[in-house]
C-alpha cells in the first residue's frame, strides 16, 4: 500500500528547514515527525524541479505539487 502524501505546508517546512537553515535529514525528520529517507525524497524532488529557497511567493500549493509530482508518462 503506498503511503501517504505529506501536506503542501510540511513539505515547505522540510524544504526551508534544509536550504535555510541548513539542517540534517535526521534534524528534518525529527521535527516534522517523519522519516529521514521522506526528506531525502522531497529534497531530491524540489532539486529535480529546480527549485530553491526561499520559494517564489506566487507558488501556489497546486502548482508546488505539480512541480514535485508530474503526472506519470504514459
Amino acid at each position: 500500500m503506498p503511503t501517504r502524501r505529506l501536506s503542501m505546508r510540511t513539505i515547505r517546512e522540510v524544504l526551508r528547514l534544509r536550504w535555510q537553515c541548513g539542517l540534517s535529514n535526521r534534524d528534518i525528520a525529527a521535527s516534522c515527525h517523519i522519516g529521514p529517507t521522506a526528506v531525502r525524497g522531497y529534497v531530491r524532488r524540489a532539486t529535480h524541479a529546480g527549485l530553491t529557497w526561499p520559494l517564489p511567493e506566487t507558488l501556489q500549493d497546486a502548482q508546488l505539487e505539480r512541480m514535485l509530482f508530474p503526472p506519470a508518462q504514459k
